[in-house]
């Protein structure tokens, strides 16, 4: 019987080879200026500019104004009509780490143990993966992808969506470390159906082995400062960064108690602290703008965790957080469906979002959650030329269409697997 599980895994990996590999060639360096006239320019730090020329040279932005003179050898592009945004940015998931979820052979977005804080994302990523264009399609420039993991599962990595391979994609390399917090619940449900003390007690052995991973890495860190080391240790060697605050500790959390135990962990160590998912984060919203901790809220499309909780809740939530103070940006923690991260913050909007908020919660607030705001996330003169041209509202189902994308200055080829179907089936015979 395995040895007919194993034969039937194989033929899976095998009949999945052919989708690995996009054959969409990334954009050439920027080798002339390019003069884009006449747009309405959403800057994400300067508010709306309308009709105005935007100028990319050597891959950056080198001017914005009205009625910019193109420099001798440049290409000029009209989009008058047109609406002109940063690149997106999409945080916290496994884009390029995993294909086929019912194929393990193309799934990369995880180790084994419980303690990888030495684990970069960037080495697995798949700059060829299929599903890559379908993202960018949608107006997505970079990805802020993590591995995966049971505790400690490793450092982030801010990789650019039009590559050959994850050395080309790299942006920032360590952005966070990421870890899977314990439970705090104690409900159980129909496939875990132990008493709430049995539970309660689970949660809190896996808390303490948390706190135990965090008392040994810090032992590790004053011994390596003090000289006393005799050797390394990979693991928590990639922990110095973190404790000196260059580093940000990503926790995975979605309940309140996760929230405020995390919370609790970063103040005893004096650490960075960034919550991914933030499922509950609402309910103290204060309390993490106080603390200045961000959050990457990954559920703008969530259902009600409770049966007291309005329908609306998770649609709600970005409004509550901007209104507190809180840095966050909007996210899905998956894969493929990054690419409608951007409808989730055109959501956020009729709920309470001003339509410059939400933009900066795809693009700059993302890019200083990352550590790079002075290199992208917004329209500015000497930053990055990753710039989407959309025909209307990029948060709008109905008149978001991406027309133009450079990242980098380099024009990006927004064929896709989707469209390519979208077209073949276009020509179907009727009847």
């Amino acid at each position: 019987m395995k040895f007919q599980k194993s034969i039937f895994a194989l033929l899976l990996a095998a009949v999945a080879l052919p989708t690995l590999a996009n054959d969409i060639v990334p954009g050439a360096k920027q080798s002339a200026p390019i003069l884009l006239k006449g747009g309405t320019l959403h800057t994400a730090s300067q508010g709306v500019l309308e009709n105005s020329d935007l100028l990319m040279v050597d891959g950056k932005i080198a001017a914005i104004g009205s009625n910019l003179t193109a420099p001798a050898d440049a290409k000029v592009i009209d989009v008058t009509g047109k609406h002109l945004y940063p690149g997106l940015i999409a945080l916290a998931n496994q884009l390029g780490l995993i294909e086929i979820e019912a194929v393990r052979a193309t799934d990369d977005t995880n180790e084994v143990t419980d303690t990888n804080p030495d684990l970069r994302a960037r080495i697995a990523y798949n700059a060829d993966s299929e599903v890559i264009p379908t993202v960018r399609a949608n107006g997505f420039s970079y990805s802020l992808v993590y591995p995966k993991g049971s505790a400690l599962m490793g450092q982030s990595s801010l990789m650019q969506l039009d590559a050959w391979n994850w050395q080309d994609a790299t942006v920032a390399d360590g952005v966070g470390l990421h870890i899977n917090w314990p439970s705090a619940s104690v409900a159980g449900n129909w496939w875990n159906k132990k008493k709430a003390e049995d539970l309660a007690k689970e949660n809190a052995k896996r808390l303490q082995q948390v706190k135990d991973y965090f008392v040994q890495a810090k032992a590790y860190v004053d011994a390596e400062a003090a000289g006393l080391n005799k050797g390394v240790d990979s693991r928590w060697q990639a922990m110095i960064p973190v404790f000196k605050g260059e580093r940000p500790l990503f926790v995975h959390a979605d309940d309140i108690r996760q929230i405020k135990q995390a919370m609790l962990l970063a103040k005893e160590y004096q650490l960075k602290l960034v919550i991914v998912g933030g499922r509950d984060s609402w309910r103290m919203a204060d309390e993490l703008a106080a603390a200045k901790v961000a959050v990457i809220f990954t559920a703008p499309y969530g259902i009600p965790e409770r049966d007291d909780e309005a329908n609306n809740t998770a649609f709600k939530t970005p409004a509550l957080l901007q209104k507190a103070g809180v840095q966050f940006a909007l996210s899905l923690d998956g894969y493929w469906d990054t690419r409608n991260v951007v409808f989730g913050a055109g959501q956020a909007i009729s709920y309470g979002l001003t339509p410059e908020q939400a933009l900066a919660s795809v693009t700059i607030n993302a890019a200083t959650i990352a550590g790079v705001e002075s290199q992208i996330g917004s329209l500015d003169v000497g930053k990055a030329a990753s710039v989407v041209v959309s025909d209307g509202d990029i948060f709008d189902y109905l008149t978001h269409k991406i027309r133009y994308m450079w990242i980098d200055g380099r024009a990006v080829d927004l064929n896709n697997r989707n469209q390519q179907l979208h077209d073949k089936y276009k020509q179907r015979p009727a009847g």
